[in-house]
């Protein structure tokens, strides 16, 4: 289907922005603006003003340019917009958006689910088509399925919204080519999967008398090493931690220079000038650093901002950066081997597989310990009733998932701009 669709009409090749991830490319795509000027200059990254890390925030809030639809609206105020998985779907001034967002229990427990506006439309796509499959959207156990969801849903979605301008993400592709690389056998299975889903969203649409649009977002390539930036800072006695019951955390408010990573790139951030100058020198001397960009140099690669770190370090060809900010392996952090996108400072690519040695096995006992919790309730007279369930069938289990164990050794590849991969969809009938 995609390949009909590039005959039928054009193919050109596009100039990604740096960082070649999600979050940045798609808001680049919608406002026209490099990172120095929409804000996203990552998936995640330093909130100075909060002292901590945040990735995957939901706002769109937080993008600092106008939309192509905000622009559009001073001539067609009425113009109507669906946005489907794209970012920023929450606090947004789309008609309509449907985005990822997990259910998160008092035991620590996260149950799939997605959030939904105007008011109805949750409940309308979850009768027709079931709930999200969040653990095929991110994880070990990713699969066709969450892509699957997104499509259909969309297509419903859309005759129920009826948009000028609607907005499709299929993020397939993103799974086995990271685990197993850009190249291989799986890679014509995948390439199938994802043109089977494209092409009911390019069918449906079409039907409607939408024009059809498909961009790609980022490339990747195969890599074989990883580089443990925050661990060469740590070891000069620049980046600091703390320590609680869960183990070694990083602690940005008293650390001198501490690094975001994503995929390719890493921003830096440094207390001091002080701190960046050694900072520079320690980064210059590791293998896997193509570049450190410095002060006004951020402004070349387009991410001259407030966000981005004092250094921004990009990898070379082959590299990629953990995250990893522990010496000692007995006191990394309990989330180190887990899904756990919030708590980590980067992306880790790691949690896209299970460890090979008994990874399944820990992660199914985890569950077991999560359900075994005690349930506290309150009667009348505020006395406090406990009473404990323990779950025995890890079958049932699956919908309220914990934390899965992982591989500790870096993933075969990774993102970055020199191919193409997975295409997020446009699908639009406003005329120019």
């Amino acid at each position: 289907m995609l390949s009909a669709l590039a005959a039928e009409g054009f193919a050109a090749p596009l100039v990604g922005v740096l960082p070649a991830v999600t979050t940045t490319a798609q808001t680049t795509m919608l406002t026209g603006k490099l990172p120095q000027e929409h804000g996203i200059v990552a998936n995640g990254w330093y909130f100075r003003e909060l002292g901590e890390v945040w990735l995957w925030r939901q706002s769109q809030g937080l993008v600092q340019a106008p939309h192509a639809w905000e622009i559009a609206r001073r001539q067609r105020p009425e113009l109507k917009v669906l946005k489907h998985f794209w970012w920023y779907g929450m606090n947004t001034d789309t008609t309509a958006t449907v985005t990822p967002r997990p259910a998160y229990h008092q035991d620590g427990a996260k149950s799939p689910d997605f959030y939904a506006a105007p008011a109805g439309l949750k409940d309308h796509l979850r009768s027709k088509h079931g709930e999200f499959p969040l653990f095929s959207f991110w994880g070990p156990k990713t699969s066709i399925a969450a892509t699957r969801w997104i499509a259909e849903s969309f297509c419903t979605a859309f005759d129920h919204i009826e948009p000028d301008l609607g907005l499709c993400y299929l993020p397939h592709l993103d799974y086995d080519l990271q685990r197993f690389g850009p190249t291989g056998e799986h890679l014509a299975r995948n390439l199938r999967a994802l043109d089977a889903e494209a092409g009911k969203v390019i069918a449906h649409a079409r039907a409607r008398g939408a024009a059809v649009m498909v961009v790609s977002e980022y490339g990747i390539e195969r890599v074989n090493r990883a580089v443990f930036i925050n661990q060469a800072l740590r070891e000069a006695r620049l980046l600091s931690v703390t320590r609680n019951a869960t183990g070694e955390l990083l602690d940005p408010g008293t650390s001198r220079a501490f690094a975001v990573v994503d995929h390719q790139l890493a921003h830096v951030y440094c207390r001091d000038a002080a701190a960046a100058t050694e900072a520079a020198r320690i980064l210059a001397s590791i293998n896997g650093i193509e570049r450190v960009y410095a002060g006004d140099e951020r402004a070349t690669i387009g991410l001259s901002h407030p966000r981005s770190g004092e250094l921004i370090a990009v990898a070379s060809s082959g590299a990629w950066f953990a995250h990893d900010y522990w010496l000692d392996p007995a006191a990394a952090p309990d989330f180190a081997r887990c899904v756990e996108i919030h708590k980590k400072p980067g992306y880790d690519p790691r949690e896209l597989l299970f460890d090979e040695h008994g990874g399944k096995l820990r992660a199914a006992r985890a569950l077991v310990r999560k359900n075994s919790a005690c349930a506290i309730s309150w009667t009348r007279s505020h006395s406090i009733r406990r009473s404990c369930m323990a779950v025995t069938d890890v079958r049932q289990l699956v919908p309220r998932t914990a934390p899965s164990s992982l591989d500790p050794i870096a993933p075969g590849c990774m993102r970055d701009s020199r191919c193409s991969t997975s295409p997020p969809l446009i699908v639009r009938t406003l005329t120019a």
